[in-house]
């Protein structure tokens, strides 16, 4: 069914598709972030989002460098290997803060995401 009616919606959609992939990538690309933290899991996230993607029109290139954004597992310290890893800590700087969302793995893991994902998009560009 979703073969064959791909011409039907793409020519009744009017061109919306196009017009809304340049709006839709950075906010696609927050979507996986928030989604891979509800989900804790890179390939249900990848399963669930990409073919949204793909249907507003973004780029397989696109869809590529912001890959890195289903990472965001590390954002709710819930996750195992962070809790055990704050457990394991005998100097005590690996620690959730006082707010939950201060965690030693924060900022790292942000700036790491961040970092994966410009490369991504200059990695596009260059090639």
């Amino acid at each position: 069914m979703w073969k064959s009616d791909r011409n039907v919606r793409i020519r009744d959609s009017g061109g919306r598709n196009e017009k809304c992939a340049g709006y839709s990538t950075w906010l696609f690309g927050i979507a996986l972030f928030v989604m891979s933290i509800l989900l804790y899991s890179q390939a249900a996230t990848v399963r669930a989002l990409v073919p949204l993607g793909i249907a507003l029109g973004i780029s397989p290139y696109m869809l590529i460098a912001l890959f890195p954004a289903v990472n965001g597992y590390f954002f709710i310290p819930n996750y195992p290997t962070v809790v055990a890893a704050i457990n394991f800590d005998r100097t005590g700087t690996t620690k959730i803060g006082k707010y939950v969302l201060n965690h030693s793995f924060m900022m790292p893991g942000l700036v790491s995401t961040v970092v994966a994902i410009a490369l991504g998009l200059l990695f596009i560009q260059i090639f």
